[in-house]
């Protein structure tokens, strides 16, 4: 019986430096999806890339994985919930693509990579670009501290909401694709963290449900494994965040969600109560003691920051939201 073709693995995992150098010199397009340890790689893209593969083949065209946490080189994405997609040609990053938007991804590559044969045939210069997301932060970040502010002060234009991908839907494995959603729907992620209840915390979560036959139950499926914890606020469109999260979610009842709005994300993600897949605040007072609950090390304000005092922002259809830690508490 003949051997079978070993198969080659679609995207390389840079561990070290040392691949990380020996990546910058392949010939041709490499995509290379930083990822955080806390979250993974980007699962929803994969699906593309090897669709991609089988299309183009990998003479020219590259995949990779890079754990942020590992490589000093990306040292300034540490930290970040959105997916990052990094394009490098020659050495020299020619992209970037932040999250996992399949379409925008599929074009991406298939510009760079007409890009870099014309490079690689006709001697054209490659067009080199720096991240221009982290060189504003990072000029804000300064000027910050130059003028004496608080570093650890986040702060949103408009209100904010929590939203819970419950503990059904990450044993799915179907965080990335409803991070994803939440994206693609316009809402902002100010935090993103990965963590499982106590039973304590979701008693006084839920106490307003505490007289309901399934209290229990459902305490115990939000205990059952890790969730992750969301903190959104929304920089498009006028309607509010909480609203616009409910809209999102659809009815609470998984087979209500699916015959009267299909395509949210109980209805996609659901099975049946309460593994209904997300949660999220019913209005802005639930929001604020939810948030206060999960988030304790920060405090949450509807006051506008000190240097926008007096000055509305733009386009804000509510009050702005500060996130301060307990030292900058009054």
């Amino acid at each position: 019986m003949g051997s079978k073709k070993k198969e080659i693995a679609l995207q390389v995992n840079i561990s070290t430096q040392e691949l990380w150098e020996e990546m910058l010199t392949s010939k041709g397009l490499t995509v290379v999806d930083v990822y955080q340890r806390w979250c993974g790689p980007c699962k929803p893209v994969v699906s593309l890339f090897q669709k991609m593969r089988i299309e183009i083949g990998l003479d020219l065209l590259h995949f990779a994985l890079a754990e942020a946490d590992c490589l000093d080189v990306l040292e300034k994405y540490r930290g970040r919930c959105e997916p990052t997609f990094l394009f490098y040609a020659g050495g020299e990053l020619v992209a970037v693509v932040r999250g996992a938007n399949a379409p925008l991804l599929q074009k991406t590559i298939l510009d760079q990579l007409e890009a870099e044969k014309k490079v690689l045939s006709e001697g054209r210069e490659r067009k080199v670009i720096k991240d221009e997301a982290l060189s504003d932060e990072d000029e804000r970040f300064s000027h910050q501290k130059d003028e004496g502010e608080e570093e650890d002060v986040v702060s949103s234009e408009k209100s904010c909401t929590l939203a819970i991908i419950k503990p059904d839907a990450v044993a799915h494995g179907k965080t990335d694709e409803i991070i994803m959603k939440i994206q693609e729907a316009g809402f902002d992620i100010l935090t993103n963290e990965q963590r499982t209840m106590t039973k304590a915390e979701m008693r006084l979560f839920y106490q307003h449900r505490a007289g309901e036959e399934a209290f229990e139950k459902l305490v115990h499926h939000m205990c059952s494994g890790p969730s992750h914890l969301l903190i959104l606020t929304r920089t498009e469109g006028t309607e509010d965040v909480v609203t616009a999260w409910q809209t999102l979610m659809g009815p609470c009842d998984p087979d209500v969600a699916r015959r009267d709005q299909p395509d949210s994300l109980r209805a996609q993600y659901g099975t049946e109560m309460p593994f209904n897949a997300v949660h999220g605040s019913r209005d802005r007072e639930d929001a604020s003691r939810e948030l206060a609950l999960l988030f304790p090390s920060f405090k949450f304000s509807d006051q506008v920051p000190e240097v926008a005092q007096g000055h509305e922002a733009e386009g804000a259809t509510g009050p702005t939201q500060v996130l301060r830690s307990p030292e900058d508490a009054n």
